[in-house]
């Protein structure tokens, strides 16, 4: 069957389908730029803070003096972690990009990053007549320059040194403070080409990243010393320089033997000190004052004027070279304070998340995703777009890292990129897209492979006239049972296709027969247990009553089948502390009853008739025992709790009752009552950074996965509130919630006026949501590959199935495939994911999703077809389940290694030849370092003092089953300015990067992540601005840590209030509101989601990341 056949005029099912005229689909990534020629310019060559800079040959540095001060932290109350960040000094109001993106074919560079026209300074240089001042006109997406004269290619033979790379070569990461960059107290080094005859007052700008650069030793003939090409990465003078802890220290390389440079006599060899590896950048002393850095120049040439010296007369100016290296640095004792921590590279010259997502909405967001099409790339999580399925899975279902796979297993160990798919096999569509078809098939159940059993789809080929099917996945030939015979038309399709879910969408259930049912009998409905922790911390906190309450109504809301007219989910009830406390709320009762079972160690369900019952049926009983639970523990003085029995008592109840559910535990406490499960306080801040760190994300003991392995068994899924005020251990409670497909929700320190509105959102949320229960899946895939590694929030009894006791439309499971045999670019590669569930209304179901994908026998293919969040999304999850087994530093080596070889294999395999001073990222992955940086910096793999063990278990196990547009936000915030569009305006506020420089400070801003939502306040925000927010007269008087914004009735409150709620409405956790004000305690925490600077816990700036990276990939190169 050819599956890019077009649909048939009709709409299928007999159903109205929304026509969309004259639409055609748009070639990935929307229009390709124009095409840029290759410049012969240069790549950045300039010193960047946090690497260490070459002195001149012959100057020896000074020695080096102590280490940077510690950072002070403060100590935030209870429930907040302090994530520091402190400021450079005052806020800086940071340019944001101009220049417009166009994203251009994948073997693309990008090129310089020069937003404004410079006016160059005259370099010195041998040849050619005398130039007319140049204009730099740069765009990231491609150097265009003009100038009044043309460029000449350098002739050859001239003397030129080796090519230089990004500072980075050359340098390296410095122990005092993270990457380490100068104090601000601290000249940077002195450069020898300052001063030079003819140079003008310096410009403010920044050395292009993309573009090639040859370094000159700065005009002159060729130097003496020079006997061949420096070893790959080194600049002039160079020394190794230790490096900090994560990276992998490149072998020195001895300089060449020849006579020195002119200077000075040197003075002795510095010592190295114990505290600061490395060496002491120079100071202000002998040698005349330190003047700002210059960029163009890496070391002296000869005839340059000695330190301390008088400049020589004026000397002819040789022709210029257009050389973006020659842009000179401000002087650091020119710019204002908040100006002198500025990168040398610019920010806005390297790839921008925030572009890259206005440009895909902008090419992508307006016409609908027809999935007709073998191998076509999505468009951006981020991108609000229609889904038209004609015969593949809908994004919304499955996202895979690359949409063309390489041919062979050589070819995908050559690149390294993950061959990856994030499956949401229960996902929620918006209201304009359909939910997959029901295909009943009555007795005879659905159609399926003989061989390999893969289910009836649009991928398989009818042959024989109908008589037979070909198998797309094992290419077994099959007889087609006579009642689902059908004739072929003149194309070889059957005449029925567009009448049949199976042979024409990508993505349908079908109802299962009795064969897939447990027993061989039809499952009976689910049940759902409320199982509430009546301990002294939950009565007093005033959780107990709270959640009573919010129960009354919340049980009118379970959910139900289509348009049912009521649930068909029973109920039951227990509290606990100590003991467990059974309730009998049978509709016949006045009164309900109360069992209590004490022999925590010997678990048993003490009533079998009235313990689970229908909601419409028992109301009076059901309000009646919710009133009564908060006054009979009112005056509970029991502190201790069980857990284990708790789950044991749940799961007992639903293999009593013959059926599948949901337990909904709300625990306070570390449970360290003699029962089975019982636990000990292990949490070690000394274990972090040490060989045992990760004992402390493993659970403490065997019994909790013995239990998730029963309750599994049994369709037994749990979800998790916990309302810790100290360590409770996440990692081991968590395990049964993980192991079942269930959801833990965590409300440190819960205060019932700051926390209720959260508690209530996510509980109603997660008691409302459809979910399927006794869930078995499989990914079949066609032959050469195959599905080998599976995460997520799920259990596996072998090497095939993924069993989940529950599954509900916000988790997904992510597979990885490996090659086992050689792929054909004719025939692609196929995935077919099964689910076997059972609904909310008890019906046992199949649903089924297909998906087609490109092979290639060509790298650029790969590259030009990959997907860099759903990327990233594999590799947080990969680096996460790997810190229970590694060291967490072996973890972020391993990631940056990884990402390192992906794009030095791009740039060895696909990019057009060039200097290796230059970074070339492929188009589609341009984005992998900024977003990988956010990876290595989270807290997991790099927490901050103030992050506790607890919260890294807690994100560790969220994050193994987040779909990609969560991990997206979570790991890049969105921060959105909330003055600066009008107030009529509907949409929302076009977002900035996430970076300190971005802020300013007569601004309000709002940040995101999926988890947590601040409003920060600029300390100069105009008087009207805040009177409109917050009803206060000042800023002085605006409450910090305020989480509720009044409602006031002003078009400005309006839209912030309407714009929180929206964003509420996208994320499937409830984001509790933080006001943070400028220069308050509270704005720590805020800086720590600010992902592009350096975090306070030692994670790098995404420039320092850039240049790293690069010296990664030079160095796998070289």
């Amino acid at each position: 069957m050819n599956v890019n056949q077009s649909a048939p005029p009709v709409p299928p099912f007999g159903q109205n389908q929304p026509i969309y005229p004259g639409y055609h689909q748009s070639s990935y990534g929307g229009q390709s730029g124009p095409a840029v020629p290759a410049t012969p310019y240069g790549a950045y060559n300039g010193p960047v803070p946090g690497y260490q800079q070459t002195p001149p040959q012959g100057v020896p540095r000074a020695p080096p003096s102590s280490g940077a001060p510690p950072a002070s932290t403060v100590q935030a109350p209870c429930g907040q972690n302090t994530y520091g960040q402190f400021g450079q000094g005052d806020i800086q109001n940071g340019p944001s990009s101009s220049a417009q993106l166009q994203r251009l074919p994948g073997s693309q560079q990008f090129g310089s990053p020069l937003a404004p026209v410079v006016s160059q300074p005259p370099v010195l240089q041998p040849y050619g007549p005398p130039p007319t001042s140049t204009q730099v006109t740069a765009q990231l997406a491609g150097m265009q320059i003009t100038g009044a004269v043309p460029q000449a290619p350098t002739p050859s033979g001239l003397g030129y040194g080796p090519p230089t790379s990004l500072a980075s070569a050359s340098g390296s990461f410095l122990n005092s403070g993270p990457y380490g960059s100068y104090p601000q107290s601290q000249a940077p080094p002195l450069s020898q080409a300052q001063g030079h005859p003819g140079v003008q007052p310096p410009l403010r700008s920044a050395p292009p990243l993309a573009s090639s650069f040859t370094s000159p030793a700065s005009g002159g003939p060729r130097m003496p010393s020079m006997t061949g090409p420096l070893p790959p990465g080194q600049g002039f003078g160079s020394l190794p320089v230790n490096q900090a802890n994560h990276v992998s220290s490149p072998p020195a390389h001895a300089l060449p033997p020849g006579p020195q440079l002119p200077g000075p006599p040197a003075p002795p060899p510095p010592m190295h000190s114990p505290q600061q590896p490395g060496y002491q950048l120079q100071q202000n002393g002998s040698f005349g004052p330190a003047r700002g850095p210059q960029p163009n120049y890496e070391s002296s040439y000869p005839g340059a004027p000695t330190f301390g010296s008088q400049p020589g007369p004026p000397q002819p100016l040789p022709p210029k070279r257009l050389d973006p290296d020659a842009i000179p640095s401000p002087q650091l004792n020119e710019l204002p304070p908040q100006q002198k921590t500025r990168h040398r590279i610019d920010p806005d010259a390297i790839p921008s998340p925030i572009q890259v997502i206005e440009d895909d909405r902008n090419n992508r967001g307006s016409e609908p995703f027809v999935t007709g099409v073998r191998g076509q790339v999505p468009p951006l999580v981020t991108t609000n777009f229609l889904v038209k399925d004609q015969g593949n899975a809908s994004p919304r279902y499955i996202r895979c890292t690359s949409y063309n796979i390489p041919c062979t297993s050589d070819m995908a160990k050559q690149a390294q990129v993950p061959l990856a798919a994030v499956i949401k096999p229960l996902a929620r569509l918006p209201p304009e897209e359909a939910s997959p078809y029901v295909v009943d098939h009555g007795e005879s159940g659905p159609l399926r492979c003989n061989r390999c059993k893969a289910y009836m789809c649009p991928l398989m080929t009818f042959i024989e006239g109908g008589r037979r099917f070909q198998c797309s996945f094992c290419s077994c030939i099959n007889d087609v049972p006579p009642q689902y015979f059908q004739h072929l038309d003149h194309t070889g399709k059957r005449v029925d296709a567009y009448d049949r879910p199976e042979l024409s969408l990508g993505s349908y259930e079908f109802l299962a027969t009795v064969d897939y049912c447990k027993n061989n009998k039809f499952p009976s409905p689910p049940a759902f247990i409320f199982m509430i922790d009546v301990s002294y911390n939950a009565i007093r906190t005033g959780l107990v009553r709270l959640l009573c309450e919010e129960l009354k109504s919340l049980l009118d809301y379970l959910p139900r089948e289509g348009g049912a007219e009521e649930s068909a989910i029973r109920v039951g009830f227990v509290t606990y502390n100590k003991v467990l406390h059974f309730y009998n709320v049978k509709s016949t009762l006045a009164q309900p009853q109360m069992m209590v079972v004490s022999d925590v160690a010997d678990m048993f369900v003490p009533l079998l008739d009235g313990f689970l019952v229908n909601v419409s049926e028992s109301r009076a009983v059901i309000t009646s025992l919710l009133d009564q639970i908060p006054e009979m523990f009112a005056d509970t003085r029991e502190t201790e709790t069980v857990f284990a029995p708790v789950i044991q008592a749940g799961m007992e109840a639903l293999k009593a009752a013959e059926c599948a559910g949901k337990l909904f535990l709300f625990h306070t406490s570390l449970p360290i009552a003699e029962a089975p499960g019982k636990l000990k306080n292990r949490d070690d801040r000394k274990l972090i950074n040490t060989d045992k760190e990760k004992t402390l994300f493993q659970p403490q003991m065997g019994a909790y996965q013995t239990l998730a392995k029963e309750c599994v068994a049994q369709g037994c899924c749990v979800d998790l509130f916990l309302f810790p005020n100290q360590y409770v251990d996440v990692a081991t409670l968590s395990v049964v919630p993980q192991l079942t497909g269930g959801s833990v929700y965590k409300y440190a320190c819960f205060q019932v006026e700051n926390d209720q509105e959260r508690f209530l959102s996510d509980l109603r949320r997660d008691v409302q949501k459809e979910v399927g229960f006794d869930a078995v899946m499989r990914v079949r895939t066609s032959t050469g590959i195959r599905a080998v590694d599976f995460f997520g929030a799920f259990y596996m009894s072998n090497t095939t199935d993924v069993e989940l006791a529950g599954l509900d439309g916000d988790k997904t499971v992510t597979v990885e495939f490996k090659h086992d045999d050689r792929l054909s670019e004719e025939s692609g590669a196929l995935l077919q994911c099964a689910l076997l569930y059972t609904s909310c209304a008890g019906q046992r179901r199949l649903r089924i999703h297909n998906l087609a994908l490109n092979c290639c026998t060509q790298l650029a293919d790969l590259y030009r077809n990959c997907e860099t969040d759903t990327l990233i999304n594999y590799m947080a999850k990969f680096a996460y389940r790997g810190v229970l087994n590694s060291p967490v530093k072996t973890v972020r080596d391993t990631l940056i290694t990884q990402c390192a070889q992906i794009l030095a294999c791009y740039r060895k395999n696909c990019a057009s030849p060039s200097s290796a001073g230059q970074l070339i990222l492929p188009e589609c992955m341009k984005l992998l370092p900024v977003y990988l940086n956010c990876v290595l910096k989270s807290d997991v793999l790099q927490p901050g003092a103030e992050v506790t063990t607890d919260d890294r278990a807690y994100v560790r196990q969220l994050v193994s089953s987040m779909d990609v547009a969560e991990t997206n936000v979570f790991f890049y915030p969105r921060l959105l300015p909330l003055t600066k569009s009008p107030l009529d305006s509907t949409t929302e506020p076009p977002a900035v990067r996430a970076s300190e420089e971005r802020l300013s400070s007569g601004d309000i801003y709002l940040l995101e992540n999926g988890l947590n939502l601040f409003v920060w306040v600029g300390a100069s925000v105009q008087q009207g601005v805040v009177q409109s927010l917050f009803n206060v007269s000042s800023f002085s008087q605006i409450t910090s840590g305020l989480s509720v914004l009044p409602v006031l009735d002003n078009p400005l409150s309006k839209k912030v209030r309407g714009l929180i709620d929206s964003l509420r409405a996208q994320r499937m956790r409830y984001m509790k509101l933080i006001v943070v004000k400028q220069e308050d305690k509270l704005e720590m925490l805020f800086k720590h989601f600010l992902v592009e600077d350096k975090s306070l816990s030692g994670g790098a700036s995404y420039v320092d990341f850039l240049c790293h990276m690069h010296k990664e990939i030079r160095q796998l190169l070289s």
